[in-house]
């Protein structure tokens, strides 16, 4: 199984890449889990799309993602509201408009977020929830995870040091997993039941 992990800071000493960093290595033993920042995506233009194309980084993550089983979405919170640079790597990862099946099309997703507020990243996870229903994918709602006072969790090397939190993480990445596990299955059923269906006799 495939993961991409999206943090949606820059920041060198981001909170949130430190907490995907976290959780990948609560399934960094079973899992291929890999982590990509949006350091070298331009803010998206129309003109650059028509007259360069789409740039080389966003064609590099749209890779990953189709050849991916689960998107897991780290979303810092800014006033109240999901972060710009996130939702501008979205917008061009959706373009052109006739990749969107494959590359976020019933593609299993999760939210999770830290803050160093007392609300975590609340508002902003359901401010993603409008966009993933438009690109067609398959949120999971089995947990949710939002880090708060994210500075007194991690330490200055950006290890995940509170325990509750830890804990917290591993259930919700074991839960995520199942999810996509389950939802990768089903087009293997379906076919399996059709199958089966045209190998037995119509019975008049």
């Amino acid at each position: 199984m495939k993961i991409v992990g999206l943090s949606g800071s820059l920041r060198s000493e981001s909170y949130n890449t430190a907490l995907l960093r976290a959780a990948k290595e609560t399934v960094s033993d079973r899992i291929d889990m890999q982590i990509f920042t949006l350091h070298d995506i331009p803010l998206y233009d129309g003109d650059v799309e028509t007259n360069q194309g789409i740039p080389w980084r966003v064609n590099e993550l749209k890779k990953e993602l189709i050849n991916s089983d689960g998107l897991l979405i780290v979303t810092p919170e800014y006033n109240h509201s999901l972060p710009g640079v996130l939702k501008n790597a979205i917008d061009w990862l959706s373009r052109p408009p006739k990749d969107i099946k494959s590359v976020f099309g019933n593609r299993p997703v999760a939210l999770i977020g830290a803050s160093p507020s007392g609300f975590g990243t609340i508002l902003a996870q359901e401010a993603w929830l409008p966009v993933i229903r438009t690109l067609g994918m398959k949120p999971w709602f089995g947990n949710s995870l939002h880090v708060s006072h994210a500075d007194k969790v991690f330490d200055k090397a950006g290890k995940m040091t509170d325990s509750d939190y830890t804990l917290q993480l591993q259930q919700f990445m074991q839960g995520f997993v199942g999810f996509i596990n389950k939802e990768t299955a089903k087009p293997v059923r379906e076919k399996e039941e059709m199958a089966k269906e045209q190998r037995e006799p119509l019975h008049q």
